[in-house]
């Protein structure tokens, strides 16, 4: 009987190792907006847009970190790379910037504005070391407000990116 509790507490330890030692460390991109409203190609960026566009970017490293299945690792030291660049259009270099910082994972995200009753959201996920995609998920939205595009973030984060058998595993 005491072998088996022995051996029981030894397989439930080394799981316990196992499961910390798994936890992927992600990189999390400020989101960029793809505007091709009427508005936006005349009037320019908004202020309100790019507030929200930041709030996406904390939410979801906050949401990823509380999940407890990733370390959400800090993209300071190339930040102004990431922010001079369109992530979406560089050939992988989110990878290459998060791998930078130690990441097994890059997470990039777009609201695409068409006009400002609708909107899209975007996440896509790619693995550093073959900068292959892994995952992509998309939201459409209505409403260009700070509620909807929460909404909409929170949507795809329950839904797609920590969904069983979805997004970032």
């Amino acid at each position: 009987m005491r072998l088996a509790v022995l051996i029981f507490v030894a397989l439930a330890l080394g799981w316990g190792v196992v499961s910390a030692a798994a936890k992927q460390r992600v990189a999390v991109f400020d989101f960029e907006l793809i505007d091709t409203s009427l508005e936006g190609s005349t009037s320019g960026p908004r202020a309100d847009e790019a507030a929200r566009l930041k709030k996406l970017g904390q939410r979801l490293r906050e949401a990823l970190a509380q999940s407890g299945k990733f370390d959400v690792v800090d993209i300071g030291p190339v930040a102004s790379a990431a922010n001079a660049s369109n992530l979406q259009a560089c050939g992988g270099c989110d990878a290459t910037l998060a791998k930078k910082v130690g990441a097994d994972l890059s997470i990039t995200g777009t609201v695409q504005k068409v006009s400002n009753l609708i909107l899209n959201m975007n996440l896509y996920v790619r693995d550093t070391g073959s900068k292959n995609l892994i995952a992509a998920m998309s939201a459409d939205f209505r409403g260009n407000t700070d509620e909807s595009w929460s909404r909409a973030l929170e949507w795809l984060i329950r839904n797609r990116l920590l969904a069983p058998g979805f997004g970032a595993h």
